[in-house]
């Protein structure tokens, strides 16, 4: 038998979410499958193709809803988990009781632990490291933003390698060792240490470009990262720098889409006023309702650079 997952791709908590349900998989529904991964990626023009469902069983976890007929199970925790009106009303009708989706859950892991404790009796008490910190990662939940940008712990460089590399070689193999193996035993193995010494070095770096081209005005930081060729940073870094704001508004590229990233600081002492998901949905993107993103098409940086301008002030009003 085949199982495949779709997970989000680079991400601590896609990836941990790929591994626990495949551990609730393997032991509860599918003993004897062999399992697959495929990692996917917000873009602009977000399709479900059919080769994506090629398994005797097809799980999402961690990503938006598919309409698509082989879906067999998947497990979400964002507000923006449909990609139109229509994808809700047919998740409203399903009748698999396989499907579920709760945005107050902090991270997807949690979830799925959750959901499949109470209605199934599953429970992994070796993987409890893994929730605990999936939970962190996804939610934010870092005592400070000088350790969210140090990483000391295993799961911190773990999350700094996984958003990090490139293609999905190393990304699936932390997943597979995320069932069986503890976070430091995993960083300890010598190709995914090697990555993240070379990713932090590119850290540091990161650092010195968002302490040059940032700027903060009226609690909301913005930078321009689309002429350093910088696809993704820790995403602490701003508030790093600059600890008295309340949000950030970012434009970057990558080589499948032009994106804007909106974020807010997790240590910030005045509450937030702004859903941040809300307002990146209306620009065909979404999220949470304190971090979300937008996906333009490649090449698209004038739209994308428009919109973060127009959040931009939305956000310092």
């Amino acid at each position: 038998m085949k199982v495949r997952v779709l997970y989000h791709d680079h991400c601590f908590d896609g990836a941990a979410s790929a591994a626990y349900i495949t551990r609730f998989l393997q032991s509860a529904r599918y003993p004897n499958a062999d399992f697959y991964y495929t990692g996917l990626a917000h873009r602009a023009d977000q399709l479900f193709e059919d080769s994506l469902f090629d398994g005797d069983a097809n799980v999402i976890v961690d990503f938006k809803y598919a309409t698509h007929p082989n879906l067999t199970w998947w497990f979400d925790h964002h507000q923006s988990a449909f990609l139109s009106p229509e994808d809700a009303e047919h998740f409203k009708h399903d009748k698999s009781g396989q499907k579920f989706l709760d945005p107050s859950y902090r991270s997807c892991t949690k979830y799925i632990s959750t959901i499949v404790k109470e209605h199934y009796g599953f429970s992994a008490p070796d993987l409890e490291e893994l929730v605990t910190w999936a939970d962190i990662v996804d939610g934010a939940a870092y005592e400070s933003a000088q350790s969210a940008v140090e990483m000391n712990a295993p799961a911190m460089k773990l999350t700094l390698v996984i958003e990090g590399s490139k293609g999905a070689t190393l990304v699936q193999k932390i997943l597979r060792l995320m069932q069986s193996e503890n976070l430091e035993q995993i960083i300890a193995e010598p190709a995914i240490q090697a990555e993240y010494e070379r990713l932090h070095q590119i850290h540091l770096r990161n650092i010195d470009v968002i302490r040059k081209e940032g700027n903060c005005d009226q609690g909301v930081i913005y930078f321009d990262l689309v002429d350093y060729g910088i696809e993704g940073y820790n995403k602490f870094i701003p508030y790093y720098l600059f600890p008295d704001s309340a949000y950030t508004v970012s434009v970057s590229t990558s080589t499948f889409r032009t994106k804007v990233s909106v974020g807010s600081n997790p240590w910030v002492k005045e509450p937030l006023r702004h859903n941040l998901a809300t307002i990146c949905e209306r620009y065909g993107g979404g999220g949470h309702p304190k971090v979300g993103a937008i996906s333009f098409p490649i090449g698209a940086v004038e739209e994308a650079r428009k919109a973060a301008a127009e959040i931009r002030e939305e956000l310092k009003g």
